[in-house]
């Protein structure tokens, strides 16, 4: 009889990963754990910088859901203060508003950025302020107020672009609801001189000159030539307009 020959290795023989068949008597003396692996994910920031990914992460990741962890970069165009979201300029419109108060050329201001800068949050701002003087014991004005303000201004707008004129409908409802200021102004005083007719009628003329000149020195350019009567007229009667609201007559 021959001896039998050496025994030949297995055809696949497990690695260090692999589970390894064991007979129930060797397996009295196993014991051990299965540990999860360790894996790392690189955020992608400076200096090589890596953290443990839990194992629910490593789990959405084969599963193809992935992108349920990935977290955008903060936009600096999503940080950005109220004021400046709303496009509110509060030293442009303090500028206007000194613009319109003091409408005479001599002191150096540059009133023809209240035509070609417009802009809409002042002019409602002064509209609402007129609207707020005028609800003494008239609380339904304050609606009439901002139509007029809205339907005068596109007439106006018509208007001068019938007589030729180069300008836009929100610049002319800007330059009407700045206008308004001076007609503001004269309101505290016309509670105090109220009494005297003569006085009162006076600071009332004065008021809707002041508003109208605002206005107009800014809507009516040289492009008008000699028809600026056409256009000064009826922004003159609309601030007439305005103060027969606040007065009530």
């Amino acid at each position: 009889m021959q001896p039998p020959g050496p025994q030949q290795p297995p055809l696949y023989a497990p690695s260090n990963g692999d589970f390894t068949f064991v007979s129930s008597a060797e397996a009295e003396d196993l014991s051990g754990s299965i540990a999860s692996p360790d894996v790392k994910l690189n955020l992608g920031g400076g200096g090589g910088e890596f953290i443990k990914e839990s194992t629910a992460t490593t789990f959405l990741r084969q599963r193809g859901y992935g992108w349920l962890l990935e977290v955008e970069d903060d936009d600096p165009e999503d940080n950005k203060p109220l004021l400046e979201e709303l496009d509110i300029d509060l030293k442009d419109i303090y500028y206007k508003i000194r613009c319109v108060l003091m409408p005479m050329p001599s002191l150096g201001f540059n009133r023809q950025v209240v035509r070609d800068n417009p802009d809409f949050w002042g002019p409602l701002a002064v509209v609402l302020f007129f609207s707020m003087v005028s609800l003494y014991g008239q609380f339904k004005v304050v609606s009439w107020i901002i139509t007029i303000w809205i339907f005068g201004s596109l007439t106006i707008f018509l208007l001068a672009r019938v007589l030729g004129g180069e300008v836009a409908y929100g610049q002319v409802l800007g330059v009407i609801g700045y206008s308004l200021l001076p007609l503001i102004v004269i309101a505290p005083v016309l509670l105090v001189v109220g009494s005297f007719e003569a006085v009162s009628t006076l600071i009332k003329l004065f008021g809707v000159f002041w508003a109208a000149y605002s206005a107009a020195s800014l809507l009516v350019g040289e492009e008008f030539k000699t028809k600026k009567p056409l256009l000064i007229y009826p922004i003159f009667l609309l601030y007439i307009y305005f103060l027969s609201l606040y007065t009530g007559v």
